[in-house]
Order: C-alpha cells, then sequence, then structure tokens
C-alpha cells in the first residue's frame, strides 16, 4: 500500500515526489477552501492567517510550495487526525 500522503509530507524526504491533485486533497480534508485563478490554486483557512498558493508543475506539487504547506501544518498544528 502507498504510503499516505500527509506522512510523506510530514517527513520531508519526497516533497519533490507529491503528487498536486494529492495535495490538493490534503488541504480541503484539513478544512481548507480552495479558489483558483488561473493556475493557481490559492488554498486559505479560518485558524491560519498565511495564505497557500500553489502550482502544479507537470501533475507534481513544487517541493518549495510543499515546504510551505508543511511549514503552516506544523505551525498550526493542523495534522491531528488527518489520516
Amino acid at each position: 500500500m502507498a504510503e499516505p500522503v500527509l506522512l510523506r509530507l510530514l517527513r520531508g524526504s519526497s516533497d519533490a515526489n507529491i503528487r498536486f491533485s494529492e495535495l490538493c486533497a490534503l488541504l480541503a480534508r484539513l478544512g481548507f477552501t480552495e479558489r483558483i485563478k488561473g493556475s493557481h490554486h490559492i488554498f486559505s483557512h479560518k485558524n491560519v492567517d498565511e495564505i497557500l498558493n500553489l502550482q502544479s508543475c507537470n501533475s507534481l506539487a513544487k517541493p518549495y510550495q510543499v515546504k510551505q504547506v508543511r511549514k503552516v501544518l506544523v505551525q498550526y498544528k493542523l495534522t491531528e487526525g488527518a489520516e
């Protein structure tokens, strides 16, 4: 069985191999709302001050954006009970 995306994201060893669709689905499960403007997928959360602006790169999430998501999830303790 494939390892859940949240575990891969938190481990930080495969930032370049996380599918964009998996990252978007994870954020939706964690309560983020998404709006799309062109190629930008903009995620916001009622308990998070930052806005996450993500773009796909050949169906994968950009590694620096995966790192930004990880930082926000850990900082705001949004990972409990996600998967």
